[in-house]
């Protein structure tokens, strides 16, 4: 009589079925797992009134998954597995706590509107990832396009969405009067989130360096440090409104590479003499 409880695959040797997973393609995904706990904390900060914590476990989340990638390709350890990980924790860390500290601080004084505006912010960030990831698998892309972001990415919209906050905290009084405009603002970022404005992305930034900039730039970066845990909150601010400000320049550069592309994609001209040609024959008819 056969074994009821043999192994799904009889052929298969039990002992080589398991194989040793190597420590630097778990790095990456504990960095991620990580971020995702100071995501998920930063909604139970919110509901205990700790706004302050709740932004300070955003931003730490924001900084690990800036960091999550840059670690698996230092090891080596990039996987499928930790790109979809990445791509859920993003979404709950910058999607769903960011929508629910904005609904928890002032928008539930809107009611029923306020809460619309915080599933559009939240839904508007799963649109975007979900985006992103169709994107990655476009190879044909010409290096500039790395310096560009589609629409304002993930990391950068759920930190420039909580501005209100940081202007309370800086010293603004609460009134829920503000929750009209704090929602106006809400779905600003949002439609942001889902834009095709190109944004600078930064990844090429300080690749290379020269010599004569390192001592200025760690100054520089000190200085910065300084000036943020000194006055956090007015800095955010003033980062958050920078950024805004940078879209444009980032669009009109992004053309200007564009324009010095040249115009020889056969697909492309494939389908305007399509379209010429229907065109001509609708005339003709």
């Amino acid at each position: 009589m056969n074994n009821p409880f043999q192994a799904f695959d009889p052929d298969e040797n039990p002992r080589r079925r398991f194989k040793a997973v190597p420590f630097r393609l778990i790095a990456p995904n504990l960095v991620t797992l990580m971020a995702l706990c100071a995501g998920l904390t930063g909604i139970r900060m919110a509901i205990d009134g700790r706004f302050e914590t709740a932004l300070v476990s955003i931003a730490a989340a924001a900084f690990l998954d800036g960091i999550d990638g840059r670690v698996a390709r230092m090891l080596k350890g990039t996987s499928r597995f930790g790109a979809e990980l990445d791509s859920l924790t993003d979404f709950v860390n910058f999607g769903v706590a960011p929508a629910l500290i904005l609904h928890v601080w002032i928008l539930h004084a809107f009611q029923s509107i306020g809460w619309i505006g915080s599933l559009i912010f939240a839904i508007a960030m799963v649109l975007r990832l979900a985006r992103f990831n169709v994107a990655l698998d476009d190879r044909n892309q010409p290096a500039w396009k790395k310096n560009f972001f589609v629409g304002v990415p993930a990391p950068a919209g759920a930190l420039a969405v909580l501005a209100p906050i940081y202007l309370e905290l800086s010293g603004l009084p609460h009134t829920d009067l503000a929750a009209p405009v704090v929602l106006i603002y809400t779905i600003l970022i949002a439609m942001l989130v889902v834009s095709t404005l190109p944004t600078y992305s930064g990844k090429t930034i300080g690749l290379r360096i020269p010599r004569a900039n390192v001592l200025p730039l760690i100054l520089g970066v000190v200085a910065a440090v300084a000036i943020l845990f000194s006055y956090p909150w007015i800095t955010m601010t003033v980062l958050v409104v920078v950024y805004l400000a940078s879209i444009p320049f980032a669009r009109r550069s992004w053309f200007l590479h564009d324009r010095q592309m040249p115009d020889d994609n056969p697909i492309t001209d494939g389908m305007v003499a399509d379209a010429r040609d229907c065109a001509e024959d609708d005339k003709d008819d």
